[in-house]
């Protein structure tokens, strides 16, 4: 029997006064109960769709998750919240998971979490045992072949609506293309479904993207971003194990307070790097894209692609793990001709390689763009914007153009005198006058446009081939040792009859103007107070006190919203204490008292 409005629970549990856009009416479906597909962008939301509905309603909400790491991480924050909720799964010992399905039968768990396959074997108990109020399939993505994460274990859900016939089933993802989406419809069976798209744009994460970097200039640039966000959480992407050694490395013989993960290190080694991060033992993840799926962590402040990502689903996810608080984060996405190569021969070699290769268009797409990049990414999930953003580095730095077909001619002659069997870097030491062991082996440097380039930066002319590879110019004949091949279209530019224009190249650093490390600057409240930075940095250390108490991450005690909307506040009694973005009932009884002391040392 349902004695709470959904506003009244998102009050009480969770310290919110407001819905975000769409979550009331995927609730009301849930309630009524209808079968639902919902996509919404990493830290948008989802979570809240299934847990108040699992409050409200009777019985018990069963949550499939695809990991260990996943599960662990939202019970601890329900149970922070007050909310009961279990985990069921393998990390766990039989006896453990006995007693956790006799508290499911006596009433005492509202969410209980599961994998795929612990969910198939333990049908007959939940269908015997339990009076199960929906089906939430979180991560949904993961049963379409189609889908960025596929796991074959997850095509076998269509069987509950079998069994559960009268229990309605809700489907979530974060990353889901029109494909996708009809997958996971057919193979979940949903029925007179509703289907729920929300906003991807995550206005407050900045977007930035730089090209022809080498790996010195990423790391000068990567080590000014974390000056910036000194003691706070950031992920760097990487394309490779050896390149996610390499770079954790070099920050670590710099002093950062770095991580390694990837898929050859031992399954300890990952989950000891992953609880690290989430409980700021470190700050800085360096990682394989395997990392981040299973953590909630509210308060990564930047995340960096080290390459360029195999799609914009990947590509948005990944971001979408920085700033789910709400407050500013950065984004910065490297990339270069060899990632483009690398990851063209990885789709040709992939089971789907027509699609993949259009995913990877897409993606250099985006990362070529000369317009807002948000509009591009909002526009790709089919969410449509007719205006700049202002927050990516397009807009706040229009890309200016010049006269570049001299330089486009050297370049196309030098491939041309050359017969076309030459790639980017031999090239580009005929046109700088590098005498190379592959220049002098060939007789390069005989060819009349030898050294017809050497005023330009090496770093420079490799911007230059990879627009004139973007503007199809010029092509890379993978099949033979990727050399480059001048198309009709560059042979009009080489004989005169066409002109070009190239982009300014700016090798600016990456700061944000006028942006400060987080503990330094004053940060406004909801309602337009300015903070106590000292307050703010005694908040802190309570949380860490606490978390440490309770042995759960500092995030799940406090958001770091939370604290600065503490900071600026500066409530001295309970009742104002729990009017407090992001406390609820629970947090206001738990942990009330000790942040009120602390707050009155500072009025």
């Amino acid at each position: 029997m349902m004695t709470r409005t959904p506003e009244q629970i998102l009050k009480a549990y969770y310290g919110y006064d407001s819905f975000r856009p769409m979550q009331r009416e995927i609730i009301e479906s849930v309630v009524q109960g209808r079968d639902s597909l919902v996509l919404m962008p990493t830290g948008g939301g989802k979570s809240i769709c299934f847990q108040v509905p699992a409050i409200m309603l009777d019985g018990i909400a069963i949550v499939v998750s695809p990991l260990i790491s996943l599960m662990k991480d939202q019970v601890e924050t329900l149970r922070a919240n007050g909310i009961g909720a279990e985990a069921l799964n393998s990390a766990n010992n039989e006896a453990v998971n006995a007693d956790i399905k006799l508290r499911c039968e006596r009433g005492e768990v509202k969410l209980l979490y599961t994998s795929p396959e612990r969910l198939l074997a333990e049908l007959p108990w939940i269908k015997e045992a339990l009076h199960v109020s929906f089906f939430a399939i979180d991560e949904s993505h993961c049963i379409s072949q189609w889908g960025h994460d596929f796991r074959p274990e997850y095509t076998r859900l269509g069987i509950l609506h079998e069994q559960f016939p009268d229990v309605p089933v809700m489907a979530l993802t974060a990353t889901a293309d029109k494909i996708t989406k009809a997958d996971i419809i057919e193979r979940l069976c949903l029925r007179d479904h509703l289907m729920f798209v929300g906003s991807f744009d995550r206005p407050n994460l900045s977007l930035d993207v730089k090209r022809g970097y080498s790996g010195a200039d990423k790391l000068r640039v990567i080590m000014n971003m974390i000056s910036r966000h000194k003691g706070e959480s950031g992920i760097i992407y990487c394309l490779s194990r050896k390149t996610t050694e390499q770079v954790a490395r070099q920050l670590a013989s710099r002093g950062v307070s770095v991580g390694v993960y990837h898929a050859g290190l031992s399954i300890s080694d990952r989950n000891r790097v992953q609880e690290d991060f989430i409980n700021d033992r470190v700050d800085v993840v360096v990682a394989t894209i395997a990392f981040g799926m299973g953590i909630d962590k509210s308060n990564v402040r930047f995340v960096v692609h080290y390459n360029l990502p195999k799609s914009i689903e990947s590509f948005y996810q990944e971001i979408g793990r920085g700033g789910r608080d709400g407050l500013p984060t950065e984004t910065l996405l490297f990339y270069n001709i060899q990632d483009i190569i690398l990851l063209k021969s990885f789709a040709d070699e992939s089971g789907q390689q027509e699609i993949n290769l259009e995913k990877l268009k897409r993606m250099q797409e985006y990362a070529e763009a000369q317009v807002c990049r948000r509009r591009i990414l909002l526009n790709y999930f089919g969410e449509a914007s007719d205006c700049s953003c202002g927050n990516c580095d397009v807009c706040r730095t229009p890309p200016e153009h010049f006269d570049g077909t001299v330089l486009v001619q050297k370049a196309l002659s030098a491939m041309m005198r050359t017969e076309q069997q030459t790639g980017f870097t031999a090239v580009i030491d005929i046109l700088r006058g590098s005498l190379s062991a592959s220049v002098k082996e060939h007789g390069y440097d005989r060819i009349k446009t030898f050294g017809a380039g050497r005023e330009v930066p090496f770093r420079d002319w490799q911007d230059y081939l990879l627009q004139m590879l973007q503007m199809g110019f010029i092509e890379v004949a993978y099949n033979e040792d990727r050399h480059l091949k001048v198309t009709p279209l560059g042979l009009d530019v080489l004989y005169g009859r066409r002109r070009v224009e190239l982009a300014v190249i700016k090798r600016e650093d990456m700061s944000v103007k006028g942006r400060k490390p987080a503990k330094t600057k004053p940060i406004l409240s909801e309602g337009n107070l300015l903070e106590d930075v000292g307050l703010f940095d005694a908040l802190k250390a309570l949380r860490l006190e606490i978390a440490r108490e309770s042995k759960v991450p500092a995030y799940v005690v406090m958001s770091d919203k939370t604290l600065h909307a503490l900071a600026a506040n500066k409530p001295t009694t309970l009742l104002a204490f729990g009017n407090t973005y992001g406390i609820g009932e629970h947090k206001c009884n738990t942990y009330g008292v000790r942040f009120i002391e602390v707050i009155k040392k500072y009025v």
